[in-house]
């Protein structure tokens, strides 16, 4: 199978990558194991301090509501992190103060929303909290397996009756000025959350659960929609073992699925993601780049991979693929002509970039342009 561009990872930077470049008129391939860093969104891109139209428009037409405005919002403990560009239903405040009186609600039985931490963190900031529980029967089927009582099931069940949510919560608010739920709403449809916001009678503020990530999947499901009604070929569940690599161009991938079958290309996008996602590994001796054997930016004493303190922050996190100024890839420190890296598979090797979620589609959109000024030259 020939295409212009195989693009290696099916997450945000992968899926990014791959509309911008079928919007230009190319075709393209995404190879995707299945689970990725979407899956831990959090809603914000954290790293850009500014709202580019191009990403607005390219997320708007897959019908994901983007807004901006320089604040904080709320961290599932009951902090604050600085966010500007995020989704449509994260909420930003100018300072670390939300309001005067907050009503939490979750649902029996929930045990990824830490209500109680979340309550005593806000408190801490001269926030009085009170908590409260739901007891729907509609989640009575889902509490039959620990498994299912998940943020992704329950969203499914909450698209259905979030109505008579709504209802039972306006039915629990008194005085208070914020009412703050789990992030378990709109997993197929994107108006959910607005809709809430619209039926309460105080500020409603959405904080995150344990993952899976509902604002990551759906943001995944309707990125993949898009991507494949604009004609590109999504493998899903396959994954890439091996690559045929001559003169300083790779010709053509091997994956798991597709066996004699090799996937040829012009151009190819490796968007595999960090360790997460196995776009790197390790042995007791070195980190490595399984698919390629790129170099990767690390220390060499394996001591200094990481920090004796656990919370602190760990050094080999911030590990990645070397990569020249135009992100083509770096093996034996010569920079491979057809093959670019992008997102955090680059840990933190071009923090021009941003990091995070930001790094992942500013990278992307890099390597488009790369590709179709190399194809116009």
């Amino acid at each position: 199978m020939k295409f212009n561009t195989v693009i290696i990872g099916g997450g945000l930077c992968g899926l990014t990558c791959g509309i911008a470049l079928q919007k230009a008129g190319r075709s393209t391939a995404i190879i995707s194991t299945g689970q990725n860093a979407l899956h831990f969104f959090s809603g914000s891109f954290e790293s850009l301090t500014e709202a580019p139209a191009r990403m607005a428009d390219l997320f708007g037409e897959a019908g994901i509501r983007l807004h901006y405005r320089e604040g904080v919002r709320l961290m599932p403990l009951g902090t604050f992190r600085p966010a500007a560009l995020s989704l449509e239903d994260i909420s930003f405040f100018p300072k670390p103060k939300i309001g005067e009186k907050a009503l939490i609600v979750s649902f029996k039985r929930y045990h990824d929303f830490f209500a109680a931490f979340l309550a005593d963190g806000l408190e801490k900031q001269g926030v009085a909290c009170r908590i409260e529980w739901l007891d729907l029967p509609e989640l009575e089927q889902l509490e039959k397996s620990p498994s299912e009582m998940r943020s992704v099931q329950i969203a499914r069940t909450m698209d259905r009756i979030w109505e008579k949510v709504v209802g039972e919560i306006r039915a629990l608010v008194q005085d208070e000025d914020i009412i703050i739920l789990p992030q378990v709403f709109g997993l197929k449809d994107t108006s959910v959350p607005i809709r809430i916001r619209e039926s309460l009678p105080a500020q409603v503020v959405f904080v995150g659960t344990l993952p899976p990530s509902v604002p990551g999947i759906r943001t995944q499901m309707l990125l993949k929609r898009r991507y494949e009604l604009l004609g590109g070929t999504y493998l899903t569940g396959d994954e890439a073992t091996d690559a045929h690599v001559h003169e300083g161009r790779v010709h053509s991938i091997v994956t798991k699925n597709l066996d004699n079958h090799f996937l040829e290309a012009d151009n190819f996008v490796l968007a595999s993601g960090g360790f997460f996602s196995k776009g790197l590994k390790s042995n007791p001796f070195h980190i490595f780049e399984p698919v390629f054997g790129l170099d990767v930016e690390q220390a060499e004493n394996r001591s200094d991979w990481y920090h004796p303190q656990f919370m602190h922050d760990q050094p080999y996190m911030a590990y990645g693929v070397k990569t020249d100024a135009a992100l083509h890839a770096l093996r034996e420190g010569a920079p491979m002509q057809n093959l670019y890296a992008a997102g955090s598979v680059l840990g933190a090797t071009r923090p021009e970039f941003g990091s995070g979620a930001g790094l992942a589609v500013r990278s992307a959109l890099a390597v488009v342009d790369q590709i179709l000024k190399t194809e116009a030259e």
